[in-house]
């Protein structure tokens, strides 16, 4: 299992895997690489490099917790391009995953050939930000998988015709099964984290999602998405008329990015990058 060592000490793992053009994958809030296994299928003639952030994953948990934010995830991105020798990479950042990318157009343009955004952009709903402050960094009440997955069914109304199978495969990849029960596969600090950071004014995302002008962006969105909406699109699409756009119907916060509205806009996007 791959891992490289951080400037500040950690042991962080990633995957890489394939050949051509370098897509790195940047997952959500609590996520893993596991979150791209569904699209994995349809990103041939690339190089796919997927990274477990700080305290999530198969990546050591920090002691401490400040260290949960997004400049010191970039930093983590740009350490682990220089350990593998990338000069340039193009992102999909999965919530969470695409302001990383929107910061790395701030602070380091030169290492980006791209940027696929899924469900995320300058404009963070709070009706989202509030379902995901409900179970951040805390265990679930469920026993097991299959309790998990049917309460993640019955919670995410968003989803639409989603078969159980599918919320298996969802419960699998958020919660680990221990002597103890399920638990979640990240730092319960994590939360500390983003409290903290609610208790600051927000800062104006514009002009990170306009700095990635140049560079070949799509945006992918849920329909019922509660964290990116219709009118932050749009609004999107007006400052980037070239931005390949999708709503996937019957999804929420976040697309799956193996429906076939998602696989055809990031096909576009890469035959873009090269």
């Amino acid at each position: 299992m791959p891992h490289f060592s951080t400037s500040d000490g950690l042991s962080l793992h990633y995957t890489d895997q394939g050949e051509g053009t370098p897509i790195l994958c940047l997952a959500g809030l609590t996520r893993t690489t596991a979150d791209f296994d569904y699209v994995m299928p349809f990103l041939d003639g690339t190089r796919v490099i997927k990274l477990d952030y700080r305290g999530r994953g198969d990546s050591d948990w920090d002691p401490n917790w400040q260290n949960y934010a997004l400049p010191v995830e970039c930093r983590d991105v740009i350490e682990l391009l220089d350990f593998l020798g990338l000069e340039k990479v193009a992102i999909i950042g999965t919530s969470r995953g695409g302001l990383n990318a929107m910061g790395l157009a701030i602070g380091a343009k030169n290492r980006l050939s791209g940027v696929a955004l899924n469900d995320i952009g300058p404009v963070i709903d709070p009706k989202g930000l509030e379902f995901i402050s409900g179970y951040l960094g805390r265990n679930p009440a469920a026993k097991t998988h299959a309790d998990a997955a049917l309460a993640m069914q019955q919670n995410y109304t968003g989803f639409v015709d989603v078969p159980f199978s599918r919320w298996m495969e969802e419960a699998h990849k958020h919660f680990r099964n221990t002597k103890n029960g399920l638990e979640i596969t990240y730092d319960p600090k994590l939360r500390d984290a983003i409290e903290a950071l609610g208790a600051q004014a927000a800062p104006d995302l514009w002009p990170y999602f306009d700095a990635v002008e140049g560079l070949p962006i799509a945006c992918v969105r849920g329909e019922n998405s509660d964290l990116l909406s219709a009118e932050t699109l749009s609004e999107m699409e007006r400052r980037r008329p070239d931005m390949i756009s999708v709503t996937v119907p019957n999804r929420g916060h976040i697309p799956f990015l193996d429906e076939p509205e998602a696989v055809a806009a990031l096909q576009t996007w890469i035959e873009r990058l090269r």
